[in-house]
């Protein structure tokens, strides 16, 4: 009975190693996928982070601190599409708009087209929402293409962890099916008196 029951419980290990196995395969196969198209999307795009001079002309130190890594390197990953999202572009967006984000400035910009739209302040509001609209969409963008690479990079340990699951489990089968054969000889041999 006990060598029937350790087969049986290492069958089930066998098969939890074999998807485990697959599952390692499907997620490395993600990570690779997701790494490759976020860097050949990005590097499409040609853009440059910015040079000492380019971080050296911002306000604040957390947004030069993060943005020096990647000091004139081509933007091809999460990382850096980060930090130019946060650091870069919104900083040159804040400083434009005194802090005030693209809808209050949209607000700002329709009711003074309504009321007075040939004055240099309505079209100075208006040339400030579309450039904080761009702006906005570009962040948009970047951070999107930051949200996928995270992604894949966790896909990349939770391989790792289906292969260690999976040895594990094949480790625990074959320990199982031998512990079945030695439970099976021991209930075969004969009673000594």
């Amino acid at each position: 009975m006990r060598s029937t029951l350790d087969k049986l419980v290492s069958w089930i290990g066998l098969g939890l190693a074999a998807v485990m196995l697959v599952a390692g395969g499907l997620l490395t196969w993600a990570s690779n996928f997701v790494d490759n198209e976020v860097k050949t999307q990005f590097l499409a795009q040609d853009i440059t982070m910015p040079d000492q001079k380019g971080i050296d002309a911002l306000e604040n130190q957390a947004d030069k601190d993060a943005l020096t890594p990647f000091i004139g390197q081509k933007l091809e990953n999460g990382s850096q599409a980060k930090a130019y999202a946060d650091h870069y572009i919104l900083a040159h967006m804040n400083a434009s708009s005194n802090g005030e984000t693209y809808s209050v400035v949209s607000g700002k910009a329709l009711a003074a087209n309504k009321t007075a739209p040939d004055a240099p302040e309505t079209k100075a509001l208006m040339n400030l929402r579309q450039s904080l609209f761009m702006g906005s969409t570009l962040r948009g963008l970047l951070l999107y293409g930051y949200a996928f690479a995270t992604m894949g990079t966790i896909a990349g340990y939770a391989a790792i962890g289906a292969f260690a699951a999976a040895v594990l489990f094949l480790v625990l089968a074959l320990l199982g099916f031998r512990h079945a054969k030695t439970a099976a000889a021991s209930a075969n041999a004969p009673a000594t008196a």
